[in-house]
C-alpha cells in the first residue's frame, strides 16, 4: 500500500479546489494550477482536503495513486508558497544580471548569453553571483534552473562554473610533475 498516497493533501486557508472528471483545479493567492490524473486513480475533495484513492491493485494504479498524490500536493505548495531554486557562479569574470525579461550571463565565453526568461518565472540576482528562480510550477522551476546550470556546468579541476546552492562538487588533483 502506498504510504505517499494515502495521506490526504490539506487545503490551506485562501485556496479553493474544484475537481472536474479527472482534473484538478486549485486557486490561491499566487494563481491558478491544474492537473489531470489518469483513469487509473479516484480523486475526490472532502472537507478541505483532497484524498486521491486508486481504481484497482494493478501495479500501474498503485503507481500512479502516490504520483498523482504527489502532484495535487505540489499544486497546492505552488499556490501558496511558489518553488525557489537557487545557483551559485563561481570563476574569475563569471556573473549573471537581469535586465528586463532577459538574464545575462558573462560565463568566459567571447560573448554574453542570454536567457529569455519563461513566462510564470521570476529570476532575481541579489549578487552578481547569485541567482534565486522562482515560480509556481515546480517542474518549469528546475528546468529553468538546470537549462541556466547547463551553460557552464562545474568543472571538477577548478569547480568553476554555475551550481545549485550547496551543492558538492567532487574535485580532482590535477597533473603532477
Amino acid at each position: 500500500m502506498s504510504r505517499i498516497g494515502k495521506r490526504p493533501v490539506e487545503l490551506p486557508k485562501g485556496v479553493t479546489a474544484t475537481v472536474s472528471g479527472q482534473t484538478v483545479e486549485v486557486k490561491g493567492p499566487k494563481g491558478t494550477r491544474a492537473f489531470t490524473a489518469t483513469d487509473d486513480v479516484t480523486v475526490a475533495i472532502d472537507n478541505e482536503t483532497i484524498t486521491v484513492t486508486p481504481r484497482g491493485t494493478s501495479k500501474r494504479a498503485r503507481q500512479q495513486w502516490g504520483m498523482s498524490r504527489t502532484q495535487v500536493a505540489n499544486l497546492v505548495q505552488g499556490v501558496t508558497e511558489g518553488f525557489k531554486k537557487e545557483l551559485e557562479i563561481q570563476g574569475v569574470g563569471y556573473r549573471a544580471q537581469v535586465q528586463g525579461k532577459v538574464l545575462k550571463l558573462a560565463l568566459g565565453y567571447s560573448h554574453d548569453v542570454e536567457y529569455a526568461i519563461p513566462e510564470g518565472i521570476d529570476i532575481v540576482c541579489a549578487k552578481p553571483t547569485e541567482i534565486a528562480i522562482t515560480g509556481t510550477d515546480q517542474q518549469q522551476v528546475g528546468q529553468v534552473a538546470a537549462n541556466i546550470r547547463d551553460w557552464r556546468r562545474p568543472e571538477p579541476y577548478k569547480g568553476k562554473g554555475i551550481r545549485y546552492k550547496g551543492e558538492y562538487i567532487f574535485r580532482k588533483e590535477g597533473k603532477k610533475k
